[in-house]
Formats: structure tokens, sequence, C-alpha cells
């Protein structure tokens, strides 16, 4: 560890800058390399000069979930598709084309693919990506970041592990006068995480919490897609009557795929399908959250007991891994009308949230985590 930090580190969020930028990149698997670019922005000069580059084998890698929505139910892991020629219109077809299906050779993808699609998922892009093999000649001609396969399995685990404390101010809210906003930083990628600290809760009582996934649409613009601007605003009120509690607020739109993948899912949504289908659609998994370092938060906070205020089971189960105690589980209460309907019941059917049907029914409204 040197003035600039651990370089193989450094070198994965220059990495992410370049492929958000739509400039490849190079990855090294066992001595193998690998240049690598996103696919999203597959042009056709950036696609003519990876096969120039790969002598010829530049390939698409997808996912599973993207295979599975094109046909190809076998794939348990990312995979290459052969495509002669390479063409800018078949890439972005068979990139996030609903009801496009894949008639082009698929072939196991190895270390280096699934290095790849790592990368687009940490840079909030599609998980798609054009890959091209490297000779150690073409290597020494080319000006791009490299990075290890190891550093960017490491990448997020390590954000985790370097989260720090950067700010802190009190900031009356409409529901609780006092509250105090703590930012952080780290968590995912190099992103700002704020804790709003309701009241005065006791660190040597077990606290409310509830950890928000930030919703651009709901929370600020009232979605009716969803109910998360009436859990935020909610939690925040009901953790001000009881005195006190710790609301995260995570920057992790759209289950952890970025803004602008969540928006590509709406419009599918629109069209018919349900939120997590139009993930799959778009070669996401079932969520690509981390929370993690969300407990670290509340360590450094001084926290270790907490009342989770969630139905989702896997944030539960993340803070006990990470060795917080939970206390207890308390539901979360929003609008269900005619346009989240299908969202809540997706959320219950396909992810297991607790969503107690009994109280929709007598609530005239729906719970989610």
């Amino acid at each position: 560890m040197g003035l600039f930090g651990d370089v193989s580190q450094t070198a994965v969020e220059r990495a992410l800058s370049e492929l958000r930028a739509g400039r490849p990149v190079v990855i090294e698997s066992a001595g193998r390399f690998l240049m690598a670019a996103a696919a999203e922005h597959a042009s056709a000069d950036l696609i003519a000069a990876l096969d120039r580059i790969g002598g010829g084998q530049a390939m698409l890698v997808l996912t599973p979930a993207r295979l599975r929505a094109l046909g190809h139910a076998d794939a348990s892991a990312p995979c290459a598709i052969a495509l002669r020629p390479l063409d800018s219109d078949r890439v972005s077809a068979l990139v996030s084309r609903r009801g496009e299906v894949l008639h082009e050779e698929v072939r196991p993808g190895d270390v280096a693919m699934a290095t790849a699609i790592d990368l687009a998922k940490l840079a909030l892009l599609l998980p798609a990506m054009l890959v091209a093999p490297l000779s150690a000649e073409s290597l020494e001609m080319i000006p791009s970041v490299t990075v290890r396969a190891p550093a960017v399995e490491a990448f997020a685990q390590n954000r985790a592990e370097t989260l720090t404390l950067v700010s802190r101010a009190p900031v009356p809210l409409l529901a609780a006068r006092a509250a105090e906003f703590v930012v952080f930083r780290g968590g995912e990628g190099m992103r700002d995480q704020i804790a709003v600290v309701v009241g005065n809760p006791d660190p040597d009582k077990p606290v409310m919490v509830r950890l928000h996934s930030a919703c651009l649409t709901g929370d600020l613009f009232g979605s009716l897609r969803c109910d998360c601007g009436d859990q935020l605003r909610g939690t925040v009120a009901t953790m001000a009557k009881a005195g006190g509690g710790v609301l995260l607020y995570l920057d992790q739109e759209g289950r952890g795929n970025g803004i602008a993948n969540k928006i590509r899912a709406y419009k599918l949504q629109h069209e018919g399908l349900d939120t997590y289908e139009a993930d799959e659609t778009l070669g996401f998994d079932l969520d690509g959250r981390r929370f993690e370092f969300a407990a670290e938060m509340l360590r450094l906070l001084g926290f270790s007991q907490v009342v989770l205020m969630t139905n989702n089971p896997e944030k539960a189960e993340t803070m006990r891994r990470s060795g917080l105690t939970v206390v207890d589980l308390q539901n979360v209460y929003g609008r269900r009308g005619a346009d989240n309907v299908r969202y809540l019941a997706a959320k219950r059917e396909r992810a297991g949230h607790f969503i107690d049907v009994e109280a929709l029914e007598e609530h005239g409204s729906a719970a989610c985590g």
C-alpha cells in the first residue's frame, strides 16, 4: 500500500470510469489478456477495432439471465457468442431487445469473461461485453487500463471495508425536526451513502433501522409504479414518534443496477413484464444489491442491535451474517394501486418478501422491503 493506495484497486476504479466513457479496458487472468468494451457502446467503429485487434476473434459475452431470455436455458455462467460478422445492430438486439432469439454459436465463458461482466455491473452498465483476445505484441501497443481478475472480484468487499465517515450535520425534516444527516464514502464503488439519524437513539439498546435503497422516481417524484416514497417518509415518521432510529439511504438505484438500467426496465414493464422479468430480460439477476456495507455504517455509528424495518429477508440475513443482532422485524407499509399491485405481488412471489396478504386487504396498501 503506497501513497496512491492499493494499485490493483485503483486500476479497477479507473477501468470503471473508462467503460462508462465508452472506452475499452484490458483484463488479465492467469497470464491471458482480453480487451473488453461495454456492449451498450458498441458502435460500428468500436466493433471493427476490437475485431481487428483480436485477429477476427472478438465475441459478445452475455449473462445466464440474458441467455435465458434469448431462449438458451442451459447457461449457468456468462457465455461468449460468436458473431460472424460482428454487426452493431445484431449486437444491440442480442444485448437488450425483447423477443429476440439466439441463433449464433454459444461458447462456455472463462474467468476473464466473467470478470468483464462484473466490471459492467460495477459500472452500472448493461451486463453485456464485447471481448477480444490480445497477444503480447498487441498489448504493448494499446494504452488501455489493465485490471486483474482477482482485483475485480475483491473490489466490492474492499469498498465496504474502507467505508469512511466524511461529514455530518443536523437537518430538520418535516416528519422529524430532530434529525442528523451523516455521509459515508464507499460501500458501492466510491459513491456516497447517507445515514439519517432520527431523534436520539440509545446505542446500548436495539435501534429501529431501515435500509432504504435510493429510488429517484418514487422517493422524489412520487412514481405510482412502486411504494418507495411512502416507505421512506413513513419510516422516518415512525422513528420520530418512537423517539429515535436510523434510516440508511443507500445509493442502490434499481436494485443495484443504476438509474439508466432501471428506466430500461420500466419500459419493459410498460410493455407487460413484471419488475423481475424486465431485469432478467436485460441480463440482470434477481437482485444486484449488497448490504454488508450497511452493517458497517451502523457499526461506525455505534449501533449493534437493530429492529429492522423491512419485509426483505435478505436484508435481515445480511445484518446477522455481518455480526449485528436483529432483535425484531417490522413490516413497512405503503400505498397499493393499479399501477403497483403487480410490482408488489412480484416481490412477494419472486423474491420471497414477507408481505401479509390479509394486511394488504385490510389496510388497502402493501408492504415491501
